[in-house]
């Protein structure tokens, strides 16, 4: 596998970093910010590289968390009063309400 540049990387995390509390972006969103068609390298970026700005914030194109993080990821959501969507058990951020586009 091929790991995204290192501008490209900066750029992905410099967008992320300014998502507001309460918001969130996906992937696809994060890429067409930075002039990038390029959702599943942003998927990368997060992945290897994530871990120090709000990835809570970067959700898939359907709303629903990072897989295997949803619980953490709903920690977050709460503190900051992100807008959720409820279907029994299952959630998923309501992006009508919450997709923030700089």
């Amino acid at each position: 596998m091929t790991l995204p540049s290192q501008d490209f990387v900066s750029r992905v995390l410099d967008v992320v970093a300014a998502i507001p509390e309460g918001m969130v972006m996906s992937y696809g969103d994060v890429a067409a910010a930075i002039g990038s068609r390029a959702a599943r390298g942003v998927g990368q970026v997060m992945a290897y590289y994530g871990s120090d700005v709000p990835w809570w914030r970067v959700v898939r194109a359907s709303g629903h968390a990072v897989a295997d993080h949803e619980a953490r990821a709903l920690a977050h959501y709460r503190g900051e009063n992100t807008p959720l969507k409820w279907s029994g058990e299952f959630f998923r951020v309501d992006l009508t309400r919450a997709r923030y586009i700089p």
